[in-house]
């Protein structure tokens, strides 16, 4: 069972530094812990990367959207 997640409202930083910022956030996220990821577009081109270079680390899992032109998905690190 996940904890509660970090959230990070990824559309308040700028594309040129967003997936930096999310990936750092990874990076320091432990074993069963999440980070709820709000954005505001589907995050599909940031879960191509994050399976290309760590295939197999996280499980994704989309959840209700604080409103209709936004996406929210929970990020849970499954092993080190």
């Amino acid at each position: 069972m996940t904890n509660d997640a970090l959230v990070l409202n990824a559309w308040q930083f700028p594309a040129a530094i967003r997936h930096d910022v999310i990936f750092g956030l990874l990076a320091a996220l432990p074993v069963d812990h999440s980070l709820l990821l709000v954005n505001d577009h589907d995050p599909k081109p940031l879960f191509y990367q994050l399976d290309a270079e760590q295939p197999g680390r996280f499980r994704r899992e989309y959840q209700e959207a604080p409103s209709p032109d936004h996406f929210a998905v929970r990020i849970t690190r499954i092993t080190a």
